[in-house]
């Protein structure tokens, strides 16, 4: 089969040949990028065919030959020569022997892209933007483990779609997020540097396509946690863009969401936090304003912004983490009551969510029912019943996990003993609807310590 390729290649030269032969290749216009003689230009044109055909074959040698006889002799006579040198070394390094000469080939890729900038970085179209995002592209297959180049290798791209006006988003999430990354591990990445990039490349977000929100995302995500993201350093950095410019209301937006990712509860963040909630009330700013006043330790403030927000949204789906927040700050604050109502609101809006019985599993424990017969422990019951349910559906968040498993066992060590259940005349597994408190109503089952 392999034999059969190489004789096409070869017969497919000789046609070639055989039509070059019958042009006029003296016209300087039409064939002068070609070479300066009549002879250089049917041999580079005959080398230029026989390069496509040498790949098509799978015959890397001949290619290679035909190859360097383009990009030493006429560089600037297509830009075919070098996507099909890309093509070819792309080939060459997925057949390489070793890690070695891989490397070489994929040293090749990249020096065939610079030399494609130097004879057609001004190309109106496929221009230095176009083929550094190409190479941008491949540096992000092949160059994963040097991290230093791969930054550098979308930097460049990223700064000539910008000077095109022809910015690619999700190379410029690509970079950022790389550079957040090694931020912790590689010591010539500073915070001022991340800070730096997030201010130059954050206005390229502004007005971006629906289908490009997701980089957005991304990029904001990136920079909120990787440990450049300080309180101290977004102060310093959204204060003096405030200070320019105090009302604009995407600026106060951007700050707000990211100090409070941070967990901020300077001076700064309350007062940017509560002049955007003024500029725009929704349940997102309040809750933003709920954790920082949490954080702080003032629950009254907290539980202020969160019932403003519950009073007048309409959207199911964002009254359900308002609930969450009242509900754990009722309880923080012991007032079971308050905390049940938000608990039980949440559970209708959806039964799915687990913290609804995080919080209720509390409340239950919280009200012993003397009226059982077995000291008041019958609420433990309902109370363990409701923290198993919620362990079930946070799976996901670890801590809150943790907290009700440990809850769980308290509650388990807290049931009545064998002896007080049979002197109540209550047998393991009856069926019991608790009397009293907050879990009177709940139907569970009898348990022994």
């Amino acid at each position: 089969m392999k034999s059969v390729k190489f004789l096409l290649v070869a017969l497919a030269m000789v046609v070639a040949f055989s039509a070059n032969a019958q042009q006029d290749f003296s016209d300087d216009r039409l064939y002068g990028k070609w070479g300066a003689t009549v002879e250089e230009r049917e041999s580079n044109i005959g080398a230029s065919n026989y390069l496509k055909e040498a790949i098509d074959a799978k015959d890397f040698k001949r290619a290679t030959e035909y190859f360097q006889q383009l990009l030493n002799n006429c560089p600037a006579a297509s830009q075919q020569t070098f996507a099909r040198g890309v093509t070819l070394y792309k080939n060459k390094a997925q057949r390489a022997r070793s890690i070695d000469e891989k490397r070489m080939f994929i040293d090749s890729i990249l020096f065939i892209y610079d030399q494609r900038v130097i004879y057609f970085g001004d190309h109106q179209k496929n221009g230095k933007d176009y083929i550094l995002d190409m190479k941008a592209r491949d540096m992000m297959k092949y160059c994963t483990t040097n991290r230093p180049l791969l930054r550098e290798g979308l930097k460049e791209a990223i700064d000539a779609g910008i000077e095109a006006g022809r910015t690619h988003l999700d190379i410029v999430t690509s970079y950022f997020r790389f550079l957040c990354e090694d931020f912790e591990y590689d010591d010539s990445v500073t915070s001022d540097m991340i800070l730096a990039e997030y201010e130059r490349l954050s206005p390229l977000f502004a007005d971006c396509a629906a289908e490009d929100e997701q980089y957005r995302d991304l990029f904001e995500t990136s920079f909120g946690t990787s440990g450049a993201a300080s309180c101290e350093n977004l102060e310093a950095l959204f204060a003096a863009k405030l200070e320019a410019d105090p009302d604009n209301e995407a600026i106060l937006s951007q700050a707000v969401a990211l100090m409070s990712r941070a967990q901020c509860s300077s001076d700064f963040f309350f007062a940017t936090t509560e002049k955007y909630y003024t500029m725009k009330p929704s349940s997102e700013a309040a809750l933003f304003l709920a954790q920082g006043f949490k954080n702080r330790g003032d629950h009254t403030k907290a539980l202020k912004y969160l019932r403003e927000a519950l009073a007048v949204e309409t959207d199911p789906t964002k009254k359900e983490p308002l609930y969450v927040q009242i509900g754990l700050i009722e309880i923080s604050s012991h007032n079971y009551a308050a905390a049940a109502e938000a608990a039980r609101e949440l559970r209708g809006i959806n039964p799915q969510n687990g913290y609804s019985y995080f919080i209720l599993g509390q409340c239950y424990a919280s009200t012993p029912c003397p009226e059982d017969k077995v000291g008041g422990t019958t609420v433990y019951w309902a109370a363990y019943d409701a923290m198993t349910q919620a362990a079930s559906l946070l799976k996901d968040e670890p801590e809150v996990l943790k907290a009700a498993q440990q809850m769980m066992n308290s509650y388990r060590a807290a049931f009545p003993p064998q002896e007080q259940c049979f002197f109540a005349e209550l047998s393991a597994d009856d069926t019991y609807t608790i009397k009293c408190g907050f879990a009177a109503g709940q139907t569970t089952r009898v348990r022994y310590r």
